[in-house]
């Protein structure tokens, strides 16, 4: 079993940055790939980045050059850096981890959630 805590989230002007972070327990994160998604009101949950146990990550094309994923190891944690952040960009952003055999964007594949934290861009 592996627990996810998110947090960093809040209300962010439009052009601004934050950072989210997912502390992971049960399990050491130095062995599951790990994902960030986001959903936003009456949409579709969607990716958002994710990065190998190598360390090789994948964005989707909306935050690309805006979003950086990264891992500590030591302290099992997960962080997505969002930058030149737009109103779209506000959702519930929630941290993922174990795909198993899935796609590794694909949220159904993803075995463990956190419960997610709020992101509010204004204008």
């Amino acid at each position: 079993q592996v627990q996810l805590v998110e947090s960093g989230g809040g209300l962010v002007q439009a052009g601004g940055s934050t950072r989210l972070s997912c502390v992971a327990s049960g399990r050491t994160i130095s062995s599951e790939h790990m994902a960030w998604f986001r959903q936003a009101p009456g949409k579709e949950r969607e990716f958002v980045a994710m990065i190998r146990i190598t360390g090789i990550t994948y964005y989707a094309d909306s935050v690309k050059g805006r979003f950086t994923i990264s891992r500590d190891n030591a302290k099992n944690t997960v962080y997505l850096q969002m930058n030149s952040l737009k109103p779209d960009d506000t959702a519930v952003y929630y941290c993922a981890a174990d795909p198993g055999k899935g796609g590794l964007t694909q949220g159904r594949s993803y075995n463990y959630w956190g419960q997610g934290t709020q992101v509010t861009v204004s204008s």
